[in-house]
């Protein structure tokens, strides 16, 4: 029973339709989300366990770690878009009440300095 709560919790009551949404998204990930899953994957950033395309509540996080409640998404050009803007910060509310940190790193910052993101990455483990 501990085990099924602890994955109740893990998704925070993501919509089912999610679940497939987020495999879809693992079959076309970015140049981005490849490189930082290679890392994040393999190395286990300080014992760390992340998943990909997580579902948690309504959304769909590009990366995930239960056990530090962390999240990190890699933000794309549209990002800078106004309303998109509006509701990633309403996004950044949402999962802040229910306990998840939330890190943003653009495309360009994964792709042309990948040690000083996983250097912020680990930092926040580590607090």
């Amino acid at each position: 029973m501990a085990k099924q709560n602890d994955q109740l919790e893990m998704y925070y009551g993501a919509l089912t339709r999610n679940f497939e949404f987020a495999k879809q998204n693992r079959v076309n990930s970015t140049p981005a989300e490849s490189a930082l899953w290679e890392e994040l994957r393999n190395k286990k950033l300080k014992g760390y366990k992340f998943r990909r395309q997580h579902p948690v509540g309504i959304f769909i996080l590009d990366f995930y770690c239960h056990a530090a409640k962390l999240a990190i998404e890699i933000d794309g050009e549209y990002h800078l878009e106004q309303e998109q803007q509006l509701y990633d910060r309403a996004r950044t509310e949402l999962l802040y009440q229910a306990g998840i940190k939330e890190l943003r790193f653009t495309n360009q910052d994964i792709l042309t300095n990948l040690p000083s993101v996983l250097g912020t990455i680990i930092q926040i483990l580590e607090k």
